[in-house]
């Protein structure tokens, strides 16, 4: 039995594939969580609504992915819909470094714990009718400020597991590996680095997954913009060095701006976006940064009934991947159809890939690579 399917897996959304014994749902869901932190009146808020379409009703809203490679395959296929992949984006609580109690500061730190990922919004504009709360617009003070605490929360949790850990007497073997890779964190933290930068084995960070660790999680910092420095491309060279010391990617973009912008009907957006130099929005940018911080590639799907994105992780295998989409797919896999996107844009036909030789079987072992596109063969 064939199944062609697609890359995808938003919540609320539905996909099926056909097979000879009929229609196989498939599951619902959200790829990971993205958590927006940054201080008070930094822009999260207008981040979160810009991203999402419009006003969240709470502090959790959804935000599609942008991808070219979408409507190229619509553009081939005329499905009857398109499906972008999407994450998941939390508003986290204004942080606001040394005015915290501790209550305060746990109940921001387990939110934090709740998110796969970290997009850290600055603010780099000025705005009397909303006064930055430290008193001037600092943006490589502001992002210090916001890592420091994480730093600090992790070398505290780290050095208390690893106290914890060390006086049990009866440590499993897993435990004893458990504190040789936390006490290798205290000391790089000690040093001011953040986990996601220490050389830990692929072992190491799997055992230290579940203790929640702040600085392990990707990280994209987000520099809020006034109109006219987006305007002019104005760059923030010691930030930037800071950012790239600490495995953050720099994203810049404008609240004021990107509101312009989503107001303005589908065909004059590309003047406006030309006036100040940008072929896309910010936040689409941010929004395929944020995918990139998250360790997701999509591979994607294509027919009649659907082009679709299915979102990842990096290095996952096919039969792993097929099971994205149905648990029986996995099960029952077979091997998997693939062809590289460039391949079909440059053919224009799944038919014409077969013929050219391009199509490749590959088997449930296959890492699977960003863009590939694939036809699951499964039994059931």
């Amino acid at each position: 039995m064939l199944c062609l399917l697609g890359v995808g897996f938003v919540r609320g959304l539905e996909n099926s594939c056909t097979s000879g014994r009929g229609r196989v749902a498939c599951p619902e869901g959200i790829a990971m969580d993205l958590g927006l932190v940054g201080l008070p009146q930094s822009g999260k808020s207008a981040l979160l609504s810009l991203l999402t379409g419009g006003p969240p009703t709470g502090r959790t809203a959804v935000a599609r992915v942008p991808d070219p490679r979408l409507e190229v395959l619509a553009g081939i296929f005329h499905p009857r819909k398109v499906t972008p992949a999407a994450i998941a984006l939390t508003e986290l609580p204004g942080l606001q470094p040394g005015r915290l109690d501790k209550g305060e500061r746990n109940a921001f730190f387990e939110a934090v714990r709740k998110t796969d990922a970290l997009l850290h919004v600055v603010r780099a504009f000025e705005a009397p009718s909303a006064p930055h709360p430290r008193g001037s617009v600092d943006p490589l003070r502001d992002a210090r400020d916001v890592e420091e605490e994480l730093l600090l929360a992790d070398l505290e949790r780290a050095e208390t597991l690893c106290e914890r850990l060390a006086k049990s007497r009866a440590r499993s073997r897993e435990e004893d590996l458990q504190l040789l890779a936390l006490r290798r964190c205290a000391a790089g933290l000690g040093e001011v680095r953040p986990v996601r930068l220490l050389e830990l084995t692929p072992d190491e960070r799997a055992l230290l997954g579940g203790f929640g660790l702040l600085t392990a999680r990707g990280a994209l910092l987000a520099l809020n913009l006034g109109e006219e420095d987006l305007r002019s491309g104005r760059r923030f060279p010691d930030l930037e060095a800071w950012a790239a010391e600490n495995g953050m990617t720099v994203v810049t973009f404008s609240a004021q701006v990107e509101a312009e912008i989503a107001g303005l009907p589908p065909q004059e957006r590309a003047e406006f976006l030309a006036a100040y130099g940008l072929t896309q929005p910010g936040t689409d940018r941010l929004a395929q940064a944020a995918y990139a911080a998250l360790g997701l590639i999509s591979f994607l799907t294509a027919g009649e009934d659907e082009v679709r994105a299915w979102p990842i992780p990096r290095g996952t295998v096919a039969r792993r991947a097929a099971g994205k989409i149905h648990t029986d797919i996995e099960k029952g896999f077979i091997r998997a159809e693939v062809a590289a996107f460039t391949a079909l844009q440059q053919v224009g036909s799944w038919k014409g890939l077969r013929e050219a030789g391009l199509l490749r079987l590959e088997g449930k072992e296959y890492a699977v690579r960003d863009g590939d596109i694939i036809e699951f063969r499964f039994n059931v």
